[in-house]
């Protein structure tokens, strides 16, 4: 297990940004901070990531695969496409597939977000945005968490602001005023269906 192709970690991590393998984008136009991401048979299952775009222009496209985008710094990006645009505003997550052709248009200026990348057909994934006071049960996994501002902890260790927590299984406690993104990642082979009523149904008139 590596810090940048994590499967199901069994407890937490804390993944500080002098951690994340970084890389700048062909076109010029930003940098990608891989935080971490799980594989198999060299298809990627998530990847996580927080990506600096520094102008306007066109997204990757990464086919069969979906994403989420949540911009936690700057005020926004419009991302459009032939299927229609789509306004991603601060702390608001946006879902849409990999395989949309985007081009993207700043709001004001440059941007932060982070990335969700996934195999929508091995895994069912979200991303909350927590604001204190309040604490989150975790009881599976893989999870992140993000801490954006204000004292967040997770399992009893305080994440400091900008540091990723990947794992599963403790609490998130936020005090007043603190945020995080919290962003879940399900094995849809392991979700449990409620069961099911199989008796027959009632014939009596």
């Amino acid at each position: 297990m590596s810090k940048h192709n994590i499967g199901k970690p069994l407890v937490f991590t804390f993944i500080p940004p002098e951690r994340f393998l970084t890389s700048r984008w062909k076109n010029g136009r930003g940098v990608t901070h891989e935080i971490a991401r799980h594989e198999e048979n060299g298809a990627w299952v998530w990847r996580l990531s927080i990506a600096e775009v520094a102008s306007d222009g066109p997204f990757s496209r990464f086919e069969g695969l979906a994403r989420i985008l949540t911009v936690i710094e700057g005020a926004g990006v419009n991302l459009h496409s032939p299927e229609g645009a789509i306004q991603a505003r601060p702390l608001v997550p946006v879902h849409f597939s990999g395989s949309r052709a985007v081009d993207s248009r700043m709001v004001d200026g440059p941007i932060r977000d982070l990335n969700v990348i996934y195999d929508p057909a091995r895994i069912v994934a979200a991303v909350e945005v927590l604001t204190g006071p309040c604490q989150h049960e975790v009881k599976v996994g893989p999870v992140g968490v993000l801490a954006l501002f204000g004292q967040v902890a997770v399992a009893g260790r305080v994440l400091p602001v900008g540091v990723f927590a990947l794992g599963s299984d403790g609490a998130i406690d936020l005090s007043d005023g603190a945020i995080c993104l919290l962003v879940t990642l399900r094995d849809k082979a392991l979700i449990t269906l409620p069961p099911q009523d199989l008796s027959p149904p009632d014939a009596t008139p």
